[in-house]
């Protein structure tokens, strides 16, 4: 399982950087459309193999791999579009919506498969898959007719690009912190997150964890709700660090124990906290960088905010499967305890963020530094 979540996350993570520069010199809707509508060759891939025969691990990585190599392109022209929409007071809303949209795939998504599953088989989910790629290229292009297409800009040098992003990210100094210190918050989400089926699944079948993923996810749908509809007026680098608190006190506690209920309970308060967070962050961080160079810059946010998911990803399963095996608990047991080490360690980091001045200034500094005039 850790292996097929690397591979889907490698390319978006290496290629984003670059995928953030062409989405301040192209057309953003034409850049999402091309990298949603062509990472639909994955799937295609991996259902190929399953009609001829039962797909292997390699073949199945391989297909994760090609899917996420387009859709690399998607992200940071997608975050730079929002700023090309909307106001900067509609940000916070619009934050919890696409927090809204995103739990979408944790509600409904995990019972409606286990039900296709009895009647069909795997490749039914891959063709109905396939079928959603399409339907997200129409949306775009609906949008994109009704927005301004961006005319191609020169072609300067990837590493200037880069150059200028960093810069303008080191140009505040509660930017820079926010995205160093979410490298170590997305390290311990995503030990929790690798593991946390798992975990569940060393005590209960797959119907369970369904059922589970579900009502967990449903935290995660009313705070976003919630967010859309009234949105958050002020203290967003305190709520930051609160939320992110609390998400770490629930992430120990859902390891604590193996009831059923307490975890479906634990998970669901951890899942609301996080639109919390992510609007936050969001926030902050859209507010004070330029819509011109917002593409490169949210690139490379996302490629140094995800250092903590590679090494979560590259180590958790590991770890887990050793603290089992030495301590002769399993895999339940060593999922426990790294789950629980991942909910304390991000309680001290979100504490840690509470009183510092360059995070909190962020909210009532002038929104844009000098030097972005020179980059545009």
């Amino acid at each position: 399982m850790a292996m097929v979540t690397l591979f889907g996350f490698l390319p978006t993570f290496l290629l984003g950087v670059p995928a953030g520069v062409l989405a301040d010199r192209y057309d953003r809707r034409l850049l999402m459309m091309i990298g949603d509508g062509f990472s639909a060759l994955g799937v295609i891939y991996i259902l190929i193999c399953m009609m001829r025969g039962e797909a292997t691990l390699t073949q199945i990585c391989a297909g994760v791999l090609i899917s996420a190599v387009f859709s690399a392109l998607l992200e940071p022209s997608y975050r730079a579009t929002i700023t090309d929409l909307l106001t900067e007071e509609e940000y916070s809303k619009a934050g919890g919506l696409v927090s809204l949209a995103g739990s979408a795939r944790y509600l409904l998504s995990p019972l409606i498969a286990g039900m296709l599953l009895t009647v069909s088989d795997v490749r039914l989910l891959l063709v109905i898959d396939i079928c959603t790629f399409f339907l997200t290229v129409i949306c775009v292009s609906i949008v994109r007719g009704s927005v301004q297409a961006k005319e191609a800009q020169g072609s300067e040098p990837l590493l200037k690009s880069l150059a200028d992003g960093w810069r303008v990210i080191c140009g505040k100094r509660g930017v820079l912190i926010l995205v160093l210190v979410s490298a170590l918050i997305t390290l311990f989400m995503g030990m929790f997150q690798i593991l946390a089926e798992p975990f569940i699944l060393s005590a209960y079948d797959a119907a369970t964890l369904g059922i589970a993923e579900t009502i967990c996810a449903c935290g995660m749908l009313f705070t976003a709700l919630y967010l859309g509809i009234w949105g958050i007026k002020k203290g967003f680098s305190y709520i930051l660090g609160i939320s992110l608190a609390f998400a770490g006190v629930f992430i120990f506690f859902f390891g604590m124990s193996q009831s059923i209920t307490a975890i479906c309970c634990f998970g669901f308060l951890f899942f609301a906290a996080l639109p919390v967070a992510n609007n936050c962050l969001d926030y902050l961080v859209r507010t004070n960088i330029s819509a011109d160079v917002q593409g490169r810059v949210w690139g490379l946010v996302g490629f140094i905010s995800q250092l903590g998911y590679v090494a979560a990803y590259s180590l958790s399963g590991v770890a887990a499967d050793r603290i089992g095996q030495m301590t002769g608990t399993g895999v339940g047991g060593g999922s426990a305890m790294v789950i629980k080490s991942a909910g304390v360690l991000l309680v001290i980091v979100s504490l840690c963020m509470l009183p510092m001045r360059s995070i909190r200034a962020l909210e009532y500094e002038k929104k844009y530094m000098p030097e972005e005039e020179n980059i545009r």
